[in-house]
């Protein structure tokens, strides 16, 4: 119904309606007597119903052929539920009954209807809440639980990696020490050796050729080095400025040293300054 049920009461009886309405709540309706009179008007209204459709009944359309008469009746059907839908748009819904006992009943039985299905909802509102809040405190559960054993986890890696890395460390930084040692007593050695080669087949060179081993003819001058202390100079020159390797070849480089190192390939002379020469870089 679109309309409130208390909209159809005359204006003249609302006063009087609404000061009679408490007494009606008070005293004890009885259903019997209202339900009999609303099944009573249901009954008039039925039996007015039963006349309209006699009436159109007893209406005869125009006759028309054989063969056009499902046609017929089915326009007939359509037109009679047309005029019945426009019928029931302009028609305004009507209350079954005016008795205000009637009415009363109606409305508590539509509150209390009301009132089941709200408390069927709201029961079953509250059962899920409380399986959503007991599920929810399941989940937390678990979730802290996993990042309880995350956060163990990661201590335990971080511990296992400062471990390995502490005895990594300790064994390479322990096989560099050894090899570092086995390397300065092979360098200690090899420069023995190449000391004793050089002092032995190449020693400082006398005057009037007085050499252990005359194999040069040139006079060496007042402070000519040997040829071990050549090839020191220009070997620590290489290693400490492998950028700008070259040295000057002054004149206590032996001419004759220094033509055999350049003839050896040994050492190479500057491109631009014949008198800059610098130590093959063997170890690139």
């Amino acid at each position: 119904m679109n309309q409130s049920i208390f909209e159809n009461f005359a204006p003249s009886d609302s006063i009087e309606n609404a000061e009679k309405l408490p007494e009606m709540m008070n005293d004890s309706v009885c259903p019997v007597d209202a339900t009999e009179e609303l099944l009573r008007e249901c009954e008039n209204i039925w039996k007015e119903m039963e006349k309209c459709q006699s009436k159109l009944t007893l209406l005869t359309a125009e006759p028309v052929p054989e063969s056009d008469a499902k046609v017929s009746l089915l326009l007939t059907r359509m037109q009679a539920l047309r005029a019945e839908y426009y019928q029931w748009q302009k028609r305004n819904p009507e209350l079954i009954s005016t008795n205000p006992e009637v009415l009363l009943l109606l409305g508590e039985e539509e509150l209390q209807k009301l009132q089941k299905e709200l408390e069927m909802v709201l029961s079953a509102v509250q059962s899920k809440n409380e399986k959503l809040k007991e599920d929810l405190e399941r989940e937390q559960q678990w979730h802290d639980e996993q990042v309880q054993a995350l956060n163990t986890f990661k201590e335990m890696e971080e511990e296992m990696k400062k471990e390995v890395v502490t005895d990594s460390e300790k064994r390479v930084f322990q096989e560099l020490k050894n090899q570092v040692s086995e390397l300065k007593e092979y360098k200690k050695k090899l420069l023995n050796a190449l000391g004793e080669f050089l002092e032995e087949h190449f020693p400082l060179p006398e005057k009037n050729g007085n050499a252990k081993k005359k194999r040069f003819s040139e006079e060496p001058s007042e402070q000519v080095i040997t040829m071990h202390e050549i090839l020191e100079i220009l070997l620590n020159q290489l290693m400490s400025t492998p950028h700008e390797p070259y040295v000057t070849a002054d004149d206590s480089f032996w001419p004759p040293y220094l033509e055999l190192l350049l003839r050896s390939g040994i050492v190479l002379r500057h491109p631009e300054d014949p008198n800059m020469i610098r130590l093959e870089a063997f170890h690139e």
